[in-house]
């Protein structure tokens, strides 16, 4: 499978995932939402900020889901995977307080992040809300840029 994930420009995560500093994705949830249970190791995942192309890929190496969290072990988990996940320890309670009271997580470790010629997708088909696609091939929905012909000598 190929997933989209969908990020905020403004936490500066691609870079963090092509240069190693962020080895996992994080996604936090009040209710299961994708990609819970569709997620697998070996899946690839793309990445794009928000308004942007898709510019990042990477490998699904693991994944670790949690449920029936509490703030308690909201903490535990953001103390413990903070750093894999591109998050500076001084900025642990900003993300504390983001996500204390979600009851859901899910922790998708990333291998050999690439980054790759940027292109757009076809969203029309997915929530215009939607932070993460799941869909069986990122061709699918990937933007199809019309082939120009380029001009080879004056009798064409």
């Amino acid at each position: 499978m190929d997933h989209v994930a969908y990020m905020k420009p403004s936490w500066g995560l691609l870079p963090k995932i092509l240069n190693g500093q962020k080895q996992i994705e994080s996604r936090w949830y009040q209710t299961k939402h994708l990609p819970w249970g569709k997620i697998q190791v070996g899946d690839t995942v793309y990445f794009k900020n928000s308004g942007q192309p898709i510019t990042v890929k990477a490998l699904v190496k693991n994944i670790l889901s949690f449920d029936g969290l509490t703030p308690t072990k909201v903490k535990k988990i953001l103390y413990k995977y903070s750093d894999l996940d591109g998050i500076d320890k001084q900025n642990q309670s900003y993300f504390y307080n983001l996500f204390k009271n979600k009851k859901y997580c899910l922790l998708i470790f990333l291998t050999n992040p690439q980054k790759i010629i940027p292109f757009d997708i076809n969203k029309n088909s997915f929530s215009s809300m939607s932070a993460w696609i799941t869909i069986n091939n990122i061709d699918t929905i990937r933007v199809q840029k019309p082939v120009v012909a380029e001009r080879l000598g004056e009798g064409l």
